[in-house]
């Protein structure tokens, strides 16, 4: 019996998990960690603090498993994007590292757009400048952290720096690379425009891999720290949304994944490179070689029915106590006793800014249309519909992109709801399904490694291995007339409403 190892490197913490080759979960741990906030818009954390709940997540589920570790075949290894984890020659970690989270970088993505000029830019990364990506961060720490800049030799992604401890290997792959806005996207390689007009020196990056490729191998150090063989391949991996396309299937044309968390995305796969050049949505390089990936996002989409969990539905929350089931499912069952439209209730889902498809951090939450007649069950439906247009600006673009997904895989804690899946499946007016796997992105970089060890062919043939399909929720054709009749509406209230958020924030 052979054995595949994913990790997952979130920001709340890592997970490692042990599958055997026909995908069944032997063993599964999470080992959380701190996250630092030293000042309003920061978000930092300590890649020290990652390897040791790597390596201690690796030995116990190694321990629980009982397995010989020479039988596992290979690990792929997926992370949080765009954080930058700056060593110096010795390898030793120069500072924390800075997340996809924080936004003080604004006056550097300024000056990159200035130095490479706003279209080049898109036209070689594939995107604008944004506070989150890795390459405004570079210029912070330079601009502001001068003497550890100079004493800097390498620069890595959060999970390439769990492969260097478990190899020594210097490595990173194109889906992760594509946010660090330093990678020509259509090229699958670094930019030699971008670094040279940044003044970055192309020798502190890393080699650049495809995601199923073999970078390197387990070293006798770390085989000792995590209880690995020896010479164990690492392959290539994945930036997280990348390696959960491949957890859920999504490695086909026509094929795409909405993900319901905190926060919303909503990505599909292309054999083709599509390029907004309005910069309204990412796209960037998948983990299936040769393909590219676009995709929305969205900063409160879960989070907005939580917000109204928290604040305003008490009596759900003591019902689901004294049911012994989940908040949410009393909430959705509330939700399905109102209207399409919810009496002409609507919800702008902006509690945290917006990035698809406006890009304003200024932009807040609405509730349009409110009058006595409104329950808090209307609140509920208006806030899961309101999220649900939200992720169907993102449908649109790729639409207008001449990416047509064929099938919507729906994942994250809101795909839970039969309910909300309607509302998707009705505004999306596509087909959409679950899958029948909870791992996600470790699943995801799984597959990968069974590719690099040679048990699978392609992505696509160990994605139907592994992979088991769910149920299948259609439009209903009523359904798709009413949201058609509502969603413009919800479009022009953000036009109508955007220099008030502006006149709002400078209150």
């Amino acid at each position: 019996m052979s054995y595949l190892i994913g990790i997952d490197l979130g920001t709340s913490g890592t997970k490692t998990v042990l599958f055997r080759e026909d995908g069944a979960v032997l063993a599964a741990e999470t080992i959380e960690y701190p996250l630092y906030i030293e000042k309003n818009g920061w978000g930092e954390q300590d890649p020290q603090d990652w390897w040791a709940a790597a390596r201690d997540s690796i030995r116990s589920v190694l321990n629980r498993a009982a397995i010989d570790p020479s039988a596992i075949k290979g690990i792929g290894i997926s992370g949080q994007m765009h954080g930058l984890v700056m060593l110096d020659r010795g390898g030793n970690v120069l500072r924390r590292s800075i997340l996809w989270l924080d936004q003080r970088t604004a006056k550097e993505c300024a000056e990159i757009t200035e130095k490479i000029g706003a279209e080049r830019l898109i036209r070689i990364t594939a995107n604008p400048a944004l506070t989150g990506f890795t390459a405004s961060k570079i210029l912070w720490v330079r601009a502001n952290e001068p003497e550890i800049y100079a004493r800097c030799a390498h620069i890595l992604l959060p999970k390439d720096y769990l492969r260097y401890k478990l190899s020594g290997e210097f490595a990173t792959e194109v889906s992760d690379a594509s946010g660090m806005q330093l990678l020509d996207v259509p090229r699958r390689d670094w930019s030699d425009e971008v670094l040279e007009k940044l003044e970055i020196d192309r020798s502190l990056l890393a080699k650049v891999y495809e995601s199923p490729e073999v970078t390197g191998a387990v070293s006798a150090a770390a085989a000792a720290e995590t209880g690995l063989s020896t010479g164990t391949p690492i392959v290539g991996g994945a930036g997280d949304n990348a390696a959960a396309a491949v957890g859920t299937g999504v490695v086909r044309d026509g094929t795409a994944f909405t993900t319901i968390g905190s926060s919303g995305v909503v990505y599909a796969h292309s054999s083709e490179i599509t390029i907004d050049p309005q910069g309204r949505v990412h796209t960037f390089c998948c983990a299936v070689p040769g393909a590219w990936h676009v995709m929305g996002v969205h900063q409160a989409a879960g989070l907005s029915l939580r917000w109204l969990r928290d604040n305003a539905c008490a009596p759900e929350i003591e019902r689901a106590a004294a049911l012994g089931i989940d908040p949410y499912a009393v909430m959705s069952d509330e939700a399905q006793k109102i209207a399409v439209g919810s009496d002409k209730l609507l919800y702008l889902p902006y509690l945290n800014g917006e990035r698809t498809p406006h890009l304003d951090p200024d932009a807040r939450g609405v509730f349009f249309g409110l009058s006595a007649l409104h329950s808090r069950a209307h609140l509920i439906r208006a806030v899961m519909e309101g999220v649900s247009f939200s992720l169907r600006d993102s449908f649109a673009i790729l639409e207008a992109m001449k990416i047509k997904p064929e099938l919507m895989t729906v994942t994250g804690g809101g795909g839970r709801s039969p309910l909300w899946r309607q509302m998707l499946a009705d505004n999306f007016n596509c087909p959409v399904q679950t899958i029948d796997a909870k791992e996600g992105p470790a699943l995801g970089v799984a597959i990968l490694a069974g590719v690099g060890a040679g048990l699978f062919k392609s992505v696509a043939e160990g994605c139907d291995a592994f992979i088991r399909p769910g149920k299948i929720q259609t439009p209903i054709a009523e359904n798709v007339a009413a949201y058609n009749r509502i969603y413009p509406l919800y479009r022009r209230l953000y036009d109508d409403l955007k220099t008030s958020f502006k006149s709002l924030a400078r209150l």
